[in-house]
């Protein structure tokens, strides 16, 4: 490996959420589009436990990140940052032992958490001294199916408790965006969106000037 850079923070954006059982030549060639059009981080979904070469495919991720500066992390496996040169950890719940994980990993990382309704989950992230929240999910979506549905009111609530980055996920599209900019959000993670189009590119462009018209304002 080389040596581990500290990790650029996450301050909203286009945070890219890949399925490693999934990747294909063609899944990497889209990652790449979309790092060219400007992502703010890619996450390693937590579904690797039929995959042998889980490493690396986190390194290769790593490699193809890093020449555009974004961090890559990790879905709950934190294992797998002692074992690679990945960013940061995201949590789908609140860990009793993300002080043990820290301490294990040794370096500095970015981490997040899923949210849902309730609103202690937020107080646990700001009590973490976390880097991002995530609330899933927005919008119905077959990706986000173990999500809840969350209220526009909570994202807003949420808003209103902390100044971390938020992003919202679940079948998020570049045409309903703008029916949940005005809770406060900062960023939005996806996969289908990015991952099935023909113009990964293109949506990923979209994205990011619907969120820079929504910081404009």
């Amino acid at each position: 490996m080389e040596m581990i850079t500290t990790p650029n923070p996450i301050r909203g954006g286009i945070y890219l959420v890949v399925d490693p059982a999934a990747l294909t030549d063609t899944s990497y060639q889209k990652i790449r589009l979309a790092l060219k059009s400007g992502l703010a981080a890619i996450q390693v979904w937590d579904n690797l436990q039929y995959i042998s070469s889980k490493a690396a495919i986190v390194q290769t991720l790593l490699e193809l990140a890093r020449p555009f500066d974004v961090p890559v992390l990790i879905n709950g496996n934190w294992e797998l940052l002692t074992q690679t040169d990945a960013h940061g950890i995201h949590f789908d719940q609140p860990s009793g032992n993300l002080a043990l994980i820290r301490k294990a990993i040794g370096r500095k990382i970015i981490t997040g958490i899923t949210c849902g309704n309730n609103l202690e989950t937020v107080q646990y992230a700001i009590d973490q001294k976390m880097d991002y929240i995530s609330f899933c999910s927005v919008f119905p979506s077959g990706s986000a199916n173990s999500c809840e549905w969350v209220k526009p009111a909570t994202i807003k609530a949420a808003r209103a408790m902390t100044n971390m980055p938020i992003f919202a996920a679940g079948g998020i599209t570049t045409s309903n965006l703008p029916d949940i900019l005005h809770t406060g959000l900062d960023g939005v993670a996806v996969i289908n969106s990015i991952m099935k189009a023909e113009d990964p590119a293109a949506v990923t462009t979209a994205f990011n000037k619907i969120l820079q018209q929504q910081k404009s304002h």
